[in-house]
């Protein structure tokens, strides 16, 4: 069975607030959950400032996917989880930067963004998990 996915957005709902669709519709054999990913390349070391830990973890999440055969277009939800809420415009920017590239044709997957009061490591400023359908 070959994977189908639609990001849809139904008018009930209103325009998404951000780079996200409200409902991803997956139709798929199976599917693929990648632990919640950070700013730190694979020997743990951290990138510096906000920017670079966001463009590592998606790197680190492109990795985790590409493992499984699997890319960006597999993806159909994410859970971000944020330390510092004044990071949020910067969210938005790295998002509004880089999402189209991530993500073919502005398909972006649902996203919960969450405020924590801090990660495993006090450097990392953020953490993304996905889950993808293969």
């Amino acid at each position: 069975m070959a994977s189908s996915v639609q990001m849809l957005s139904p008018d009930c709902l209103g325009k998404p607030l951000g780079p996200f669709s409200h409902v991803a519709r997956v139709k798929a054999s199976e599917f693929l959950f990648i632990a919640g990913q950070v700013g730190a390349d694979r020997d743990g070391n951290a990138a510096g400032d906000f920017d670079a830990q966001c463009s590592r973890l998606f790197t680190n999440i492109s990795a985790a996917l590409a493992s499984q055969s699997a890319s960006f277009a597999n993806v159909v939800e994410t859970t971000t989880y944020l330390v510092h809420s004044q990071d949020i415009p910067k969210l938005m920017q790295w998002r509004a930067r880089e999402f189209p590239r991530l993500f073919a044709g502005g398909a972006y997957p649902p996203n919960t963004l969450l405020i924590v009061g801090r990660l495993f490591r006090e450097e990392l400023l953020i953490e993304v998990s996905a889950v993808a359908a293969h």
